[in-house]
């Protein structure tokens, strides 16, 4: 018998690639859109679309049913904004799939994001058995609470629940790839503390790779698991490498206390009127410290490993460039 998923945030960057790979592997898959939504770029990879949205629990009746896996991907995945824009999809979001799910899934497994750790200090070596702290960034603590809510719900499910924490995903069409290329067009981006720190980053198929073994795995039942691609990576070589692509390169330096402080300001002036601020606090504590976090119990328990390497996905990159950013200009 086909096993049977439901996928929320199905259209998105990961959850595209989520959905791909399921399908590769027999999956049954039911993808969770917004009325109107645009699906057609997952239409040959799921078998059903339901409409609904996680803030509105009344859209989200029997959603849950009969099915083996929930991969809640659905959140708020820019880096401004204020906390209720954060916490109505991430944490009530959240609330509300599990309430839906509960007693009708076998397994619940939510995305979440190192983020939850607490952003904004160095991480490196960060395990999943330690104390995550709040930062104050509306993204980062609304991924700590909902981890927390997640955990609650460990048995009310068949199989449990399962949380991820990926890094900073890179891929086709990734912000890190998208919207940074579009910034190094259009302005100059300067490196936070030179750069020095790992970038930390994870390719999509690596990080959907490490998903389905979660969601599949008896041993993870109840657990948390953070997934970083192995490689020797700073932020000065990554910028480079994909400003390189647009024929630009970083500019400058700022120190990361200077950085932080100007992120600060920009996000006070710019929250309430609802517009994006030219820097915010969640980039500058992504690029400007060491999130290199543990990951040695993915390898473990799931044997999870990185399968494509840095010079592959900036092979891959680097063609997705040529053909969407570069060709648009």
């Amino acid at each position: 018998m086909r096993k049977k998923a439901l996928v929320t945030g199905a259209t998105g960057f990961i959850g595209s690639r989520l959905c791909k790979e399921l399908k590769k592997e027999n999956w049954e898959i039911r993808a969770l859109a917004l009325e109107g939504e645009n699906c057609d770029h997952i239409s040959d990879d799921i078998s059903e679309i339901v409409t609904g949205d996680i803030t509105r629990p009344a859209t989200l009746s029997g959603i849950g049913d009969n099915m083996d896996v929930v991969f809640h991907l659905a959140a708020r995945v820019l880096d401004y904004g204020s906390k209720k824009q954060f916490y109505d999809p991430i944490y009530n979001g959240t609330q509300n799939m599990l309430n839906a799910c509960a007693g009708q899934a076998k397994r619940f497994l939510f995305v979440s994001s190192i983020a939850a750790c607490g952003l904004g200090r160095h991480l490196k070596g960060f395990s999943e058995t330690d104390i995550p702290q709040k930062s104050g960034i509306p993204y980062n603590d609304a991924k700590t609470d909902a981890e927390k809510l997640v955990r609650s719900y460990q048995n009310r499910f068949k199989n449990g629940c399962t949380i991820i924490r990926p890094s900073n995903v890179i891929g086709p069409k990734s912000a890190w790839v998208d919207e940074l290329g579009r910034q190094f067009q259009k302005s100059v981006v300067p490196l936070i503390d030179k750069g020095q720190y790992s970038a930390s980053l994870i390719y999509v198929d690596n990080l959907v790779d490490g998903i389905i073994k979660a969601g599949t795995s008896d041993t993870a039942s109840g657990q948390t698991y953070q997934l970083r691609d192995d490689w020797d990576v700073t932020w000065k070589q990554y910028l480079t490498d994909l400003s390189a692509l647009v024929g630009k390169k970083p500019f400058g330096s700022v120190p990361y206390s200077i950085a932080w402080a100007i992120a600060t300001i920009a996000e006070k002036l710019t929250t309430p009127l609802g517009i994006r601020p030219p820097a915010t606090r969640l980039a500058i504590a992504v690029m400007g410290r060491d999130n290199d976090v543990d990951t040695s119990k993915a390898q473990k328990e799931l044997g999870w490993q990185t399968k494509i390497t840095y010079p592959e996905a900036m092979e891959r990159i680097a063609q997705w460039v040529q053909n969407n950013l570069m060709n648009k200009q």
